[in-house]
C-alpha cells in the first residue's frame, strides 16, 4: 500500500472519531452563523426601537451562543488525539520498513536521512494532519456558516462583496505549485543537512585521522547553505501569500463600508441588517478567510509535501511470503557473493559453506571486513547478488517469513531490551512458555544472578536499568528460550566478561541447532567445532589446528592476541596468504 493510501486508510478507519468532529462542527458553527443576525435583531428590535432591553437580551443571547461554540471547540480537541495518534503510528511504521528495505543503507553508521524523515516528515504529517482537523475544518466551518448567515441578513450586499473573495482565491490557487516546489526543495534540504551532519559526526575519528576535516566541513557549509537559500525561497512565496490574503480578507470589508450606507438610505438594507453584514465580514469571514489561506499555503502545503517525500522513501512494499517447507535446520551457502553497491568490491565473494545441526561455527577476521554482512545474509535479511543460502535445502528468503523468524534467530551487539518486566522480555518469543522454562533459559545463559537482583520474572526493566552487558544477558536468555534451531551470536557477549561470554556460547551449543558465532574474542575459535576467517578477498574455513598450520591471516590473529601460542615456522609465513 502506498503512503497516500496509508493515509486515507488510517484516516478512514477512525470514522467514528470523524463523527464527533462533524457534530462539535455544528456547535463551533453556532456564533459563526448567528452573530450577524442576532446583532441586527438586537438593532433592529432594540436599541433603534428605544428598547434596549430587547437589544441586550439579544445580546446575551449572542453571548450564550459564543459559549456554545467555545464548548464545540473544547470537544474538538478531546477528539483530537484519537484520529491523529494512530495515523502516525501507521507512517512510523511505513517509513522503518522502508528503512529497512533500502536496498544501499548507511554502512556502520545511523542512517540519518530516515531518522530525519521519522522526526521530521512524519511529525509535519501529524501536525498538519491535527491543524487540518481544528483549524482548516473550523475556518472552513466559519466560513461557510458566515456566508449563509450574511445571504440571510444582506442578501445584495453578499453579491458585491463576494467578487475580491473569488478573485482571491483564484490568485492565490495559481501560486501553490510554486509554493508546493520550494516546499519540497526545502525538505530535500533538510534531510540532506541531516545526512551530511550524521555522517560527519560518526566518522569524526576516521576523518581526523585522514586529515579530512576541511572537506567535511566544506560539505557541510555548502548542505546548510543550500539549505538556507531554500527557506530564503520559500519565505518570498509566503510574502506574496500574504498579500493576496490581505487582497481577499480586506477589500470585502472595505467594499461593505462605501455601499452600505446608500444601501441603508435607500431602504434596501435596514440599519441592523447593515452592521449585521459588518459583523459577518470584519469579526468572522474575514479572519477566516485569512486562517484559511494561511492554513492552506502552510500546512495544507507541508503536508502534501511531507506525503510525497515519504511516498518516494517509505513505499516498500513486504518482501513476498514464500511457501515452501524446508526440511531440517541444515544450512548450505553455494557460491555466495554481496556488495554494497554495484561499484563496491565484494564483502563477501564467492562463499561455500556447510553447517550441520549441532555444529558451531566461528567467524573471525578485522572489524569491517563483511561479518556482519554474513550475518545478514545467513537470516535473509539480505539478498545476495550471486549464489544461494539454502535452509533445509530451500533458499532462505522463499522459506514463509513466520516460518523463518521461528527458526532463526540473530543477536546483535547492541541488545534491545524495553520497558517491562524481566517476564515479558526474557518472554517475547515464547509466549506460551511457562515460568519454570523462562528460568531454566535465565540460568542456563548465566542470567540469574541479574534475574535474582531485579526481583524474578516480575521485576521491572526500566529505561537505562540495565548495564550493556546485563542487556545483554536478558537478550540471550530470550533467544535460549525460543524455538530458533539456528542462532547467529553477531559479537552478542562483547559487553560480558571471558568466563560469561564462554557460559553462554556453551549453552547454546549443548540446547542443538546451528550456532554461528561472530567473535568479539578469539576465544571463541577455540571452542568452535570450525571456524570461518574472512580476509577481504578470500575466506579459509577450517578448525582451529588446520588453519593455524594454513592460513596465515587466521595465524597472525592469534599470535597477536596470544604470544604464548607455538610460533609457524618461517616458512609458513613465506606463504601467499590465503
Amino acid at each position: 500500500m502506498s503512503v497516500w493510501g496509508l493515509y486515507r486508510s488510517a484516516l478512514a478507519g477512525q470514522w467514528r472519531g470523524g463523527l464527533v468532529l462533524l457534530a462539535c462542527s455544528v456547535l463551533e458553527s453556532a456564533p459563526a452563523f448567528l452573530s450577524g443576525r442576532l446583532v441586527e435583531l438586537a438593532v433592529d428590535e432594540g436599541f433603534a426601537a428605544d428598547r434596549p432591553g430587547t437589544g441586550l437580551r439579544w445580546l446575551a443571547v449572542f453571548g450564550l451562543v459564543a459559549v456554545i461554540g467555545a464548548f464545540g471547540s473544547r470537544l474538538v480537541w478531546h477528539q483530537l488525539g484519537k484520529v491523529v495518534e494512530p495515523l502516525r503510528d501507521a507512517l512510523v511504521t511505513a517509513v522503518v520498513r522502508g528503512v529497512l528495505h533500502d536496498p544501499a543503507p548507511p554502512r556502520n553508521q545511523p542512517d540519518a536521512s530516515g531518522v530525519a524523515r521519522i522526526t521530521q516528515h512524519v511529525e509535519v504529517v501529524r501536525d498538519a494532519t491535527a491543524g487540518l482537523l481544528v483549524q482548516a475544518r473550523g475556518m472552513i466551518v466559519t466560513t461557510v456558516a458566515a456566508l449563509a448567515g450574511l445571504f440571510t441578513v444582506a442578501g445584495s450586499l453578499a453579491l458585491i462583496v463576494a467578487i475580491p473573495v473569488v478573485v482571491s482565491v483564484l490568485v492565490f490557487a495559481c501560486l501553490l505549485p510554486s509554493l508546493a516546489r520550494r516546499q519540497r526543495a526545502l525538505a530535500l534540504a533538510d534531510e540532506r543537512t541531516a545526512e551530511v551532519a550524521g555522517a560527519s559526526l560518526s566518522g569524526m575519528r576516521d576523518i581526523v585521522a585522514c586529515g579530512a576535516e576541511p572537506l567535511a566541513a566544506l560539505e557541510l557549509y555548502d548542505a546548510i547553505d543550500t539549505q538556507a537559500k531554500a527557506a530564503v525561497r520559500v519565505a518570498r512565496s509566503g510574502a506574496a501569500r500574504t498579500v493576496v490574503i490581505a487582497t481577499g480578507g480586506f477589500v470585502p470589508l472595505l467594499l461593505a463600508l462605501l455601499v452600505a450606507p446608500g444601501m441603508v438610505q435607500a431602504g434596501v438594507l435596514t440599519a441592523g441588517a447593515a452592521l449585521g453584514a459588518l459583523v459577518y465580514l470584519a469579526t468572522t469571514m474575514q479572519p477566516a478567510l485569512r486562517g484559511l489561506a494561511a492554513t492552506a499555503s502552510t500546512v495544507v502545503l507541508r503536508l502534501i509535501v511531507a506525503l510525497r517525500r515519504l511516498a518516494e522513501t517509505a513505499e516498500a512494499e513486504p518482501e513476498a511470503d514464500g511457501t515452501a517447507e524446508p526440511d531440517g535446520t541444515a544450512i548450505y551457502v553455494r557460491d555466495l557473493t554481496f556488495s554494497w553497491g554495484a561499484a563496491a568490491q565484494p564483502v563477501v565473494r564467492g562463499l561455500d559453506l556447510h553447517l550441520r545441526p549441532g555444529e558451531r561455527l566461528a567467524v573471525v577476521g578485522p572489524s569491517g571486513i563483511g561479518k556482519s554482512t554474513l550475518a545478514g545474509l545467513l537470516t535473509g535479511m539480505l539478498t545476495p547478488q550471486a549464489g544461494r543460502v539454502l535452509l533445509g535445502g530451500v533458499p532462505v528468503r522463499e522459506v514463509p517469513a513466520a516460518l523463518r523468524h521461528r527458526m532463526v534467530a540473530l543477536i546483535p551487539q547492541e541488545a534491545y531490551v524495553f520497558a517491562g518486566t524481566v517476564r515479558d522480555n526474557v518472554g517475547l518469543f515464547a509466549q506460551t512458555a511457562m515460568d519454570g522454562e523462562l528460568l531454566a533459559a535465565v540460568r542456563a545463559v548465566g542470567a540469574e544472578p541479574l534475574v535474582t537482583r531485579l526481583g524474578g520474572l516480575d521485576g521491572e526493566i526500566g529505561h537505562g536499568t540495565l548495564s550493556a552487558g546485563e542487556a545483554q544477558l536478558i537478550a540471550l536468555a530470550r533467544v535460549y528460550a525460543s524455538d530458533a534451531t539456528v542462532v547467529i551470536l553477531d559479537e552478542a557477549t562483547s559487553h560480558l566478561d571471558p568466563p560469561a561470554e564462554a557460559r553462554a556460547e556453551r549453552a547454546f551449543a549443548e540446547r542443538g541447532g546451528v550456532l554461528v558465532v561472530i567473535a568479539h574474542r578469539l576465544t571463541s575459535a577455540l571452542r568452535a567445532d570450525r571456524v570461518l576467517v574472512m580476509d577481504g578477498k578470500e575466506t579459509a574455513l577450517g578448525t582451529h589446528l588446520e588453519l593455524m598450520d594454513r592460513s596465515t591471516r587466521y595465524a597472525q590473529l592469534m599470535h597477536a592476541w596470544s604470544p604464548r601460542l607455538p610460533q609457524p615456522s618461517a616458512q609458513f609465513f613465506q606463504r601467499a596468504p590465503e
